[in-house]
């Protein structure tokens, strides 16, 4: 009888051990595929600095910047937007500041709209 639990515990051990194995394949897959996602979102974002260095003046730099520093993913769509302009040759480079100003306010959501009611 001692013998058939042995069996039975060994082969537990052994899907158990399995089961481990797989987990861990998969969670290795997982993370090299994270790493290399990370990497070509870094390597984008390095191709769109270097973009807005030639396609913006130092002061439309500074004003995306701070921007950015404000709202990263509103500068991030600004960024994207200025490269569609580029390409479709909508303005000569370098885009100045006041020219960033007007498309940053044409791509702002208004303000002024908003209403309050008072019940």
């Amino acid at each position: 009888m001692s013998t058939s639990h042995d069996e039975e515990l060994a082969i537990l051990r052994e899907q158990r051990r399995a089961a481990l194995q797989q987990q861990l394949e998969a969670q290795a897959t997982q993370q090299a595929e994270a790493e290399v996602q990370a990497q070509q979102a870094q390597m984008a974002a390095a191709q769109l600095d270097t973009a807005m260095r030639s396609l913006l003046s130092n002061d439309a730099r500074s004003r995306l910047a701070t921007v950015a520093m404000a709202t990263p993913t509103r500068a991030s769509s600004i960024k994207q937007t200025i490269v569609q302009l580029h390409n479709e040759g909508k303005f000569t480079p370098p885009m100045s500041d006041e020219q960033l100003k007007q498309l940053l306010l044409s791509q702002s959501k208004s303000r002024r709209s908003a209403s309050i009611r008072r019940i």
